[in-house]
């Protein structure tokens, strides 16, 4: 049996930096492995029958001092009742299939606990959802690739850089822990940027630019809205709803009266009129119908948003809102923030945010519409998202769904 060493502090082990087998006493065989990279681990040395054994017990600091004297306690018990734990590690990971969605999902679980609210494991289940899972979220995790990585951050680095570097790195995070479990090997971590990707993508400071001019960032949205309450004239009228309503430039330029039943709140756009084909009802929150009813009424037109010949607005007419108030954004980008927002400020499902837009991308959603189209949620979405757009950054907070809407 391994020399029981001096029992150590968890503040003594936190000093351990130096790379190598650091005894910490208390059980028999416990050492903390630095790498010279700075990564820790546990590990017990042991024998298990006639051998030698390395077992791993998980990254440090995830696992505290005390739980790997849980663990390494747990593992000889194991070898004391003549249970090989190498061999029952070997048959679950066997017998489970820890593909990367599943392995992120546990990724999230075990370190909900050190996140300071909900919402934020929301929101990285939220941004992986949207753009790691459908690319290789069904593959093992030992089988990810740094082409699977470039696959999900690529198509949106220039467009939404700030989102794709998120993506990213808990792309980086979920590989590191796949090796910490021993679900994958040790090696270079596919979505590691230096000495990586930064050889593949350029910099996210220099496509800071590139996304300003497509989107404005979340937090500029308040002062935005200010501003654009000030402009006159149908062009920011329509610029307005179409931010509150999350809603494409077209569908909004194109809204007749006979679409919009002001009593219940609801936009009702035919199928003709939408990208998807498909019927879409808008629920209004209370900023957008305010925006309505103070809109004037034309003879000889139902637009909602009539043009000087009282025909629907060009799109160039909302271009020509944002130049005038020199905002370097397109009305589409709007659409943009508004998914950016949902899945880095909210708590909201995936699916309920791609709803919202009108998205029909993948099973889950075509699944959601067979059920119906989440009106309700979508509801206190938007409802959130006009409340959010006018309150200051500094103090907006947004809560999660409420439970049981449908």
């Amino acid at each position: 049996m391994p020399k029981l060493a001096e029992a150590l502090t968890a503040l003594e082990v936190k000093r351990l930096t130096e790379p190598g087998l650091h005894a910490v006493g208390t059980v028999a065989g416990l050492r903390l492995l630095v790498k010279p990279t700075g990564a820790r681990s546990w590990v017990l040395r042991t024998m298990v029958g006639t051998r030698r054994a390395e077992l791993g017990l998980g990254g440090y600091p995830t696992v505290t001092l005390a739980q790997a004297h849980d663990r390494a306690r747990t593992a000889l018990d194991q070898i004391r009742a003549g249970i090989d734990p190498t061999a029952e590690r070997r048959s679950k990971r066997n017998t489970v299939e820890w593909t990367f969605e599943r392995t992120a999902l546990a990724y999230i679980a075990a370190h909900a606990p050190s996140w300071k609210n909900e919402k934020h494991g929301q929101q990285w289940g939220n941004t992986l959802t949207a753009y790691a899972f459908p690319v290789f979220g069904h593959k093992h995790v030992r089988d990810v690739t740094k082409a699977d990585v470039l696959a999900a951050i690529e198509p949106i680095w220039s467009t939404k850089n700030e989102t794709a570097t998120r993506v990213r790195n808990r792309i980086e995070l979920v590989l590191n822990y796949a090796v910490q479990r021993e679900l994958r090997p040790e090696g270079l971590n596919p979505a590691r940027w230096r000495g990586n990707l930064d050889a593949a993508l350029p910099k996210p400071g220099k496509v800071a630019i590139v996304e300003h001019h497509a989107a404005l960032p979340i937090d500029d949205m308040h002062g935005f809205m200010l501003r654009l309450r000030q402009a006159q004239g149908m062009g920011a009228r329509a610029l307005e709803f179409a931010v509150l309503t999350a809603a494409r430039s077209g569908e909004v330029r194109g809204a007749m009266w006979d679409e919009i039943d002001l009593q219940a709140g609801v936009w009702s756009i035919a199928a003709g009129r939408m990208k998807s084909a498909r019927p879409h009802r808008v629920p209004l929150s209370d900023r957008a119908l305010e925006l309505l009813q103070a809109l004037p009424r034309f003879d000889g037109t139902d637009a909602v948003f009539p043009g000087a010949t009282g025909k629907p607005l060009s799109d160039m007419t909302l271009t020509a809102t944002l130049r005038r108030m020199k905002v370097d954004a397109t009305a589409h980008g709007f659409r943009s923030t508004f998914r950016d927002w949902c899945a880095e400020r909210t708590s909201v499902p995936g699916e309920v945010a791609e709803m919202a837009l009108a998205h029909a991308v993948g099973d889950a959603t075509e699944a959601a519409y067979r059920r119906g189209d989440l009106f309700e949620k979508r509801r206190e979405l938007m409802d959130l998202w006009a409340r959010f757009i006018d309150t200051t950054p500094a103090t907006g907070t947004v809560r999660a769904l409420r439970k049981g809407a449908a």
